[in-house]
């Protein structure tokens, strides 16, 4: 086999088709989030990001930059080990405690990230509970479908939010048999939430167990930024609760929230947990404070509001199409992939707003998308610039506007 061959053939189609991603070289400037600087070859530019996950800023707040650089002063770089061996520091512990808190848990477990948490966590679920079913929403993301996959239970996919196609595939299955009902809070590609009561009600009835991921629901949602189940009343009712540290508390690292039970049979029985090294204690303890700080002050999540609202008056006002949802991801459908990247060069090169173009895989083909998550710390000049620059950009492109 002419093995260059077959790896160049696959890049080149990736790159006709207009699917092949492009790694923007972005500077990140320490205290000025959404500001950064565009490395590009010719001279490094001041760009303003419209695409982050850090929703708060967080990664850039001078209490958490303190507490890392205290914390790596007082214990050092690196961890030193698995968690079994020589690698659980005082703040791994700390923080899996301050994370059972704002999810109103008994226990939590922190892994290297929300992906490891959720494949690593479904795997062991998935295969240790014996002659399992799951139940997963058609648009479940790849760390839950590789979860699911690599348990190698039975699994059932249902359409999504679709209440009435889970209880016809729940009805199918025995009572008695062990089940997972394995759902989003906010769905990050279309911003749309999930009908949280409704599933909680199919698995009582049918005894489920309920596997809630909030990635993109917590620090945003409820009284202290539990996620959506909190928001909605309905924490304490879900069975096993997947975070990550890695967007709205600005860091790295991801967690699953649960019963004592449930998070020491992961601990002991995962390969994802026990067999890597642990996240840097300094990390640990930066997430402990930006957990904190996010808990405690409801006006990042209102402004955060204010923001999105603002933003969706303006998109309709121009004419820009986008999905028209209640949260604070705002995605503009282009439905081309070569489009898409034209756009997202045009604003970026030009206009100097950073959106990455979202292609296949990350949404089927013919939903190529630009994605807006806007942040509380966007000003209202930036807003202003960025509807400017998408209207400029959609006429010279002529690209669909809203009817």
């Amino acid at each position: 086999m002419d093995y260059k061959k077959f790896f160049l053939d696959s890049i080149n189609s990736l790159k006709k088709s207009g699917e092949y991603r492009i790694f923007r070289d972005i500077s990140r400037i320490a205290g000025s989030f959404p500001s950064a600087k565009f490395n590009d070859l010719i001279k490094k530019e001041n760009i303003v990001v419209w695409c982050s996950n850090d929703y708060l800023g967080m990664g850039q707040h001078p209490f958490v930059l303190e507490a890392i650089e205290r914390a790596m002063r007082e214990v050092g770089a690196g961890s030193g080990g698995t968690r079994n061996i020589s690698g659980t520091n005082h703040y791994h512990i700390a923080l899996e405690n301050e994370i059972s808190e704002i999810h109103e848990k008994k226990s939590s477990l922190i892994f290297t990230s929300g992906y490891v948490a959720n494949d690593s966590s479904l795997s062991v679920l998935g295969s240790k509970l014996k002659n399992c079913a799951i139940f997963s929403d058609e648009k479940n993301h790849a760390s839950m479908i590789n979860g699911i996959r690599n348990s190698k239970a039975e699994k059932f996919i249902f359409k999504h939010n679709n209440a009435r196609h889970l209880e016809t595939l729940l009805k199918k299955i025995d009572i008695n048999r062990p089940k997972i009902i394995v759902f989003e809070s906010v769905y990050s590609m279309d911003g749309d939430f999930t009908p949280i009561e409704t599933f909680l009600r199919l698995a009582k009835k049918y005894n489920a167990l309920t596997y809630l991921d909030e990635v993109h629901g917590v620090g945003l949602y409820g009284s202290h930024g539990g996620g959506v189940a909190q928001e909605q009343k309905i924490m304490h009712e879900i069975d096993i609760i997947n975070g990550t540290l890695a967007k709205s508390f600005g860091l790295i690292g991801g967690y699953v929230s649960s019963s004592k039970s449930i998070i020491d049979f992961i601990r002991s029985y995962s390969s994802g947990f026990i067999f890597t090294t642990s996240i840097p204690p300094a990390i640990a303890c930066g997430a402990i404070v930006s957990i904190r700080y996010v808990k405690d002050n409801q006006q990042l999540r209102d402004k955060l509001k204010e923001k999105c609202l603002l933003i969706k008056e303006k998109l309709l006002a121009a004419n820009i199409p986008f999905l028209k949802t209640k949260s604070h991801i705002i995605p503009i459908i282009i439905g081309d992939s070569k489009l898409c990247k034209k756009a997202a060069d045009e604003l970026l090169e030009k206009y100097k707003v950073y959106l990455q173009p979202i292609n296949y895989p990350t949404v089927p083909r013919g939903e190529e998308r630009l994605r807006i998550t806007p942040s509380p710390l966007h000003t209202d000049l930036m807003i202003d610039d960025l509807i400017n620059a998408l209207k400029f950009v959609w006429k010279k492109l002529k690209l669909k506007q809203a009817a």
